[in-house]
Order: C-alpha cells, then sequence, then structure tokens
C-alpha cells in the first residue's frame, strides 16, 4: 500500500500551499513514482495542483486527482451521510495510491466549502487513507502567545483524532518571533515544530495577477515586466518633487491618466534605478497623449504601464486584498517558497518522519535534488562571468533562495543592478567591499575593469604566460575580461569554481582554465562527461564535448577519470568502452585502440570494473550482454559508457537526448585543479542551476583532498585538452573543443 502525507489547516489563510510544494519536493527526492490526491475540490482550475504536475512532471491522469467537487460532496453528506461520503472519497483516494509509491493528500481548503466539522471530517479521511498528517496553521496577524496556544491546540485537535501528527508548520509567522516560537513549541510537543516567516515576496501579487483582478488594459509591457513583483503602493497625486521621493522598490504607482508627468518622472526613476518600481497603473479611464507613451517606450520599454477606468481610491480598495498566488505562471514564486521551506524546516528529518522508503530507481529528478542538497550541505562560493545575462540573474535567484552556494557575478555594477530590477529579481547584491550579513547565502558584484583586483591579477597573469611573450600590459588589459577575471578568482582562491558559456562560447571560457588552472598531476588530459538522467537510471558519458580523438592512453585516462567523477556524483562506476565491436569479433586501428585503453585501464586501476571494445547495446542491455558477453561483470550494466571519439559521442548524447527523453547535464569537466564548467549557449535556467550546483560539489571534493596541488609555477609548461604538454610548452597533440 502507497503512504504519503496528508497535508491539511484549521482554517483559512494558511499559504500551505507552500507546505504542499515543499512536502512534495522531499518525496520527489526519495522515490520515483509519487501520485496527488485531493479529496475534495473547487469547481475550475486547480492552481497547485498544475504547478505540481508541471514542476516535478507528472503523469498521473489530471481526471484522477479529484475526489469530488464541495457542492456534490455536499449533496452526498446530506442525503447518505458522513459514512457514505468517506467510503467513497476512500475507493478514490486507492484507485490513485495503487498506481504510486505514495501519495501527496491535499486537505481541505477551509474556504466556502459549505461542510460542517470540516477538520474533523480532514482527520478522519488521513485515518482511512492510512496517511500521517502535516497541519498548517496561520500565523498571520497573531501575537507570539497566540500563535503557541493555536498550534497546540492544532496539534491535540488532531492527535485526539487518532491522527499520527508527524510534524507541526506554522507559515507566515512575523518575522520579529518566527524561530522562538518555533524553538519554545519544539520543547512543549511530541512532534517537531517549524515556523515559516512572512515572505513579502510569496504574498506579493505579480502584475500580471493585478492586471488580470482589475481587467486592465495592458498599454506596454513585456513578458518580465508583467512578472514583476508588486510590494507596495504609491499615489500619484502631488507635483513631481513631492511624488518622486515617495517612491519605494517593487511599488505599483497609481495615478490619474493625465498626469503625464508623473508617468514619466516615475519610470525616467526607474531607468536610473532609484528606485525599480514595478508597474504604472493609470486610473480615471484617462490615457497619456501618443507623444507621452513614445517617450515611455524609450525610457522603460519593459516596465508595464496598465489602465483601467475606475478612479484611484476604488481601484486601490480592490487591491488591498489581492495576495500572490502559486502557479504555473509564476515560477520565481515557486523558487522562493522552496527556499523558505528548505530553510527552516529540518528536511532530512522530516524525511524521515514521512516513513517513505527510498526507491532502488534514480530518476531526473531524484538526481538532481540530490545535487542540490549535497551542494547546500557545505556552501561554497561560485563565480559567474556572465552577470547581466538574463538566465544567469535567474538563476542566480534560485540558487540563493535555495541556500546552493554564494555567489559573485561579474559585469558592470550599475548594469547588472539595471537588469535585476527590470526582470523584478531580487539578489541582494553586495558591493566589491561590502560584507555579508547572516548565515544565509550572497550575492556580491564585481566590475573586472574597475575592481582593486585587477592590478593583483595582471601581475599574476603576466608571470604565468611570460614564457609565451605576455608583458604586464597585455595582461592588464586581457583580465579585464569576465571569462579570465573569474578564472584568476578561482585560482587565487577567491571563488572555489566557475561556470561560464550562457553567452560566450565553449572556448572563451575554457581557454583561461588551460592556461591558469591547468591539469591535476593525476590527469593526463582535461576531457568531459554527461550524465544522462534515464526514465529509471542515470548514466555517464565521455568524452562528448572536449577531445576530438584521443589515442589509447587518453581514452584510458578518460575512463579513469569519468569513473571517478561517477563514483563522486553517487553512480557506481561500470566502464564500458565503446566500440563498433564487441569483445574479440572484429579488428582494425580503432577496435584495437579501444581494446588497449582498456588493457590500460585494467593495468592501471585494478579495482575499476572495465570491459571494452562492446558495442553500446551489448552494454546497457543484459539480453544482448548473455548473448555477445555472457561473463562479464559489466556487459549489460555498464553505468560509465566511454566513446571512442568526439564525433561519436556528441552525436550519441544528442540522439539519446532527444530521442529517448533523457536529461542532459553538462558537460562536467574532470582534470583540472580547480572546477571550471561550460554550459551550452542554449542552456535553460535548470540547466544553469544544476551545473553550479555539479561545480559546487566538485569544489566541496576539492577541499577535502588533502595535499590539494598547489599552483603551478609561472612559466610552466602548459596542458592543453588533446594532449600532453612538450618541454617548451607547446601541446604534443592537437585538440579543440567542440563548439555547442
Amino acid at each position: 500500500m502507497a503512504r504519503g502525507v496528508y497535508v491539511t489547516g484549521i482554517g483559512r489563510g494558511d499559504g500551505r500551499q507552500v507546505v504542499e510544494l515543499g512536502v512534495m519536493e522531499l518525496l520527489s527526492r526519495r522515490i520515483g513514482r509519487v501520485g496527488v490526491f485531493r479529496p475534495l475540490a473547487h469547481d475550475g482550475p486547480d492552481p497547485i495542483y498544475d504547478l505540481l504536475r508541471s514542476r516535478y512532471r507528472l503523469s498521473q491522469p489530471p481526471g484522477t486527482v479529484m475526489g469530488l467537487g464541495y457542492d456534490e460532496a455536499a449533496a452526498v453528506l446530506a442525503d447518505k451521510g458522513t459514512d457514505e461520503l468517506v467510503s467513497l472519497l476512500v475507493d478514490r483516494f486507492h484507485t490513485v495510491a495503487r498506481g504510486y509509491e505514495a501519495v501527496l493528500v491535499l486537505g481541505t481548503d477551509f474556504a466556502d466549502t459549505g461542510l460542517p466539522a470540516e477538520l474533523a471530517l480532514n482527520a478522519r479521511l488521513a485515518n482511512e487513507f492510512g496517511t500521517p498528517v502535516l497541519p498548517v496553521v496561520a500565523g498571520a496577524g497573531q501575537d507570539e502567545d497566540s500563535l503557541t496556544a493555536e498550534v497546540r491546540n492544532a496539534h491535540h485537535a488532531y492527535a485526539s483524532l487518532g491522527c499520527e501528527v508527524i510534524a507541526m508548520i506554522a507559515n507566515r509567522v512575523p518575522d520579529a518571533f518566527a524561530h522562538r516560537a518555533a524553538r519554545t513549541l519544539g520543547g512543549q510537543l511530541p512532534v517537531p515544530v517549524y515556523a515559516l516567516p512572512e515572505e513579502p515576496a510569496l504574498a506579493a501579487p505579480t502584475v500580471s495577477q493585478v492586471a488580470e483582478a482589475l481587467g486592465a488594459e495592458v498599454l506596454q509591457s513585456d513578458p518580465d515586466g508583467l512578472a514583476r513583483d508588486v510590494r507596495g503602493f504609491v499615489f500619484g497625486g502631488a507635483t513631481l518633487p513631492t511624488f518622486l521621493p515617495a517612491l519605494t522598490e517593487g511599488c505599483l504607482v497609481l495615478t490619474p491618466g493625465d498626469r503625464a508627468d508623473l508617468v514619466v518622472g516615475a519610470l525616467a526613476a526607474h531607468s536610473a534605478g532609484s528606485p525599480a518600481i514595478a508597474a504604472v497603473l493609470l486610473t480615471t479611464d484617462r490615457r497619456p497623449g501618443e507623444e507621452t507613451m513614445a517617450l515611455a517606450a524609450r525610457l522603460s520599454p519593459g516596465t508595464p504601464v496598465l489602465a483601467v477606468s475606475e478612479g484611484s481610491f476604488p481601484t486601490a480598495a480592490r487591491l488591498t486584498t489581492l495576495e500572490g498566488r502559486l502557479t504555473t505562471a509564476t515560477p520565481r514564486k515557486a523558487e522562493i517558497a522552496l527556499g523558505l521551506f528548505e530553510n527552516e524546516v529540518d528536511t532530512a528529518r522530516l524525511s524521515e518522519r514521512l516513513s517513505v522508503a527510498r526507491g532502488d530507481r534514480v530518476t531526473p529528478m531524484m538526481f538532481e535534488h540530490e545535487l542540490i542538497e549535497r551542494a547546500r550541505s557545505d556552501r561554497r562560493h561560485i563565480v559567474l562571468p556572465e552577470g547581466a545575462e538574463e538566465r544567469v540573474l535567474r538563476a542566480a535567484e534560485v540558487l540563493l533562495r535555495r541556500g546552493v552556494c554564494d555567489l559573485t557575478l561579474l559585469g558592470r555594477e550599475g548594469e547588472v543592478r539595471r537588469r535585476t530590477a527590470d526582470l523584478g529579481i531580487d539578489l541582494g547584491l553586495l558591493g566589491h567591499d561590502e560584507l555579508p550579513e547572516g548565515p544565509g547565502a550572497w550575492a556580491r558584484v564585481v566590475d573586472p575593469e574597475t575592481s582593486p583586483l585587477r592590478e593583483r591579477f595582471a601581475e599574476l597573469y603576466a608571470k604565468l604566460r611570460a614564457h609565451k611573450g605576455v608583458t604586464y600590459e597585455l595582461a592588464w588589459d586581457l583580465v579585464s575580461d569576465v571569462t579570465y577575471f573569474g578564472t584568476l578568482m578561482v585560482q587565487e582562491g577567491l571563488a572555489d569554481g566557475m561556470v561560464s558559456g550562457a553567452a560566450h562560447s565553449t572556448a572563451a571560457t575554457l581557454r583561461p582554465a588551460f592556461e591558469i588552472i591547468r591539469t591535476r598531476p593525476d590527469a593526463a588530459i582535461v576531457s568531459s562527461v554527461f550524465f544522462m538522467c534515464l526514465a529509471e537510471k542515470v548514466l555517464v558519458y565521455g568524452d562528448c564535448a572536449v577531445n576530438p580523438d584521443p589515442d589509447a592512453e587518453q581514452l584510458a585516462d578518460i575512463a579513469v577519470q569519468s569513473a571517478t567523477t561517477a563514483a563522486q556524483f553517487g553512480v557506481e562506476p561500470r566502464i564500458a568502452l565503446l566500440s563498433y565491436s564487441t569483445g574479440t569479433s572484429g579488428s582494425g586501428a580503432d577496435v584495437d585502440k579501444v581494446r588497449r585503453a582498456t588493457e590500460l585501464v585494467r593495468e592501471h586501476r585494478p579495482d575499476l570494473l572495465a570491459e571494452g571494445p562492446i558495442q553500446y547495446d551489448a552494454a546497457v542491455e543484459p539480453s544482448v550482454a548473455a548473448t555477445k558477453l555472457p561473463d562479464s561483470s559489466v556487459a549489460g550494466r555498464a553505468t560509465v559508457l566511454v566513446f571512442p571519439d568526439l564525433n561519436t559521442g556528441n552525436n550519441t548524447y544528442k540522439a539519446v537526448q532527444r530521442s529517448a527523453g533523457a536529461v542532459a547535464v553538462g558537460p562536467v569537466l574532470q582534470g583540472l585543479r580547480k572546477p571550471v564548467n561550460d554550459l551550452s549557449r542554449g542552456a535553460l535556467v535548470p540547466d544553469i542551476v544544476t551545473t553550479v550546483a555539479i561545480t559546487a560539489v566538485q569544489a566541496q571534493q576539492s577541499r577535502r583532498e588533502p595535499g590539494a596541488p598547489p599552483s603551478p609555477p609561472p612559466g610552466g609548461p602548459e596542458e592543453r585538452p588533446g594532449g600532453t604538454s612538450g618541454a617548451d610548452g607547446t601541446s604534443g597533440t592537437s585538440g579543440t573543443a567542440v563548439r555547442r
């Protein structure tokens, strides 16, 4: 029988969608098949279920999610009684439960349900479903004493009705006493108690939600502008000198449509970054003239300008009760909610109390979650050279909210800050000399052109490249390049790793790493792997991005490095060195290269399981392996697949990615002294988040290794991909990084 958890409440306004999202995150980390069941639902769309389905790629048929509508439930209750209603809902729950390893049950919402004794109904359903309960109590508007009493009463209510209460959560608690209340309650109740502070970014509606609620006409905007949070209201009625100082960060400016001076002034203030407003809302059914709107479009083209027919005060009255919602259209709010949940809840302890055994399968979602958790466990500092790139900024907000790592964003400070304002992103950016406050993850913006580090880096680079004729003057110019500056930060220990490539070529990202960081003493070359996340397992592909045509020695090195990387990320390494021939069935230079590489792996690392030459199907399919290599300990169960050349590897990973629907994470570089990783220029925000998390985990490993290799001596030989270096610093075998 599937087990799960019943998330419920005691009244309206508890904002439990944050908890439902957080619990789904915990369940999806441990098992591959999670179902969702809402016993009773209102008519129309279900925003939180739609968000869960989209975010967690749920394959559950939507028609099985809902038990009954509230009107139908009320009719059953009136005609046949509570037992019949419960019996119907239990049958529908078990229909879902039979197909899943665990079920997340979304309790009733206490909002216009028309049901008597709603708390008791939730308790009985949880008991009949065989699921523990996780009650959520609203903390908004309460003082510490009343909140403490309400949490204790809620626990007593569910426990006295026979429920297994696994924890209590108070949500939207005033920040002033949230942590103190959790500690107090933790000493009074027999279950863990967590308090989630009020998060303004979750309560704030987006500009799009404001427009929808008011039926406003959008005169000017772009998708990023509509996604901004509205954190307050400013009424425009005074003169411009009085109006401008009243503007606040993220405010919605309400002004009659004939006040062109205030419209232009608000947009000019936003464009200057002082402050960044959310939008302008024009009231009284007036519209600025064409010339004013044309000027508005030039001043701040992405800032929304909306219009309604009502006056300012009636419009404001309609907005006072409007709050933000977690929906598929607000992915940023979902990340904020998860960050809040993970920062305030002991997720490891709660996962244990959920009593859901970790499954044998490893799904793409589970692999990605594990990366995030490992990165969070020992926070590292990563530098992102493309600091003004939209996808990088959005990824940075996710990374900070979830406490994955600390960040340095490189770029012109004014440009980065303006870009975050336009996107409605809050990174809490520190300047170069500012120190972070508190234990949370932080981000700093640094401009390589004006940074005091530029002189130090120029001197260092000139020494490192003196054998190539690089002077201090040349180095001074070169180190202002963001990828060189970021690489030097990593080399000097000012950052633990670097991720770039969203707006730069692979060569531009990797060249500084080869020149400055260089290869590890135990690695012959720099190579790469992709983690290929299939439906039920994760495979490691190497090398699909760096070395065009490795010889036998280099191929063996790639195999060993790939096995080490696989083990580092929880994949048990069983190496298949691939060829068009299996075993002794073929011959020729290409097969002989793979055969020799396999011999070298076995010779130098007898502790590793390695097979080759072997064809792909014999490597991964047990039935084929039983015919072609029945006595092999690798055939049919290989996890690390090493391709003979870049042409084969790059095409294969892309074919599997597109045809099998695999999630390809990478390329992850291996062999460098310190972690640097490259992004595809088509990388999406989740790709960037995952790559940064991988880099942070690599940095953790580098820090743990005893006697980490020191920086190479200035003027020493230069390692390059695809070959070892000669005494004069030239490469013995040519090689180039593939451009993706």
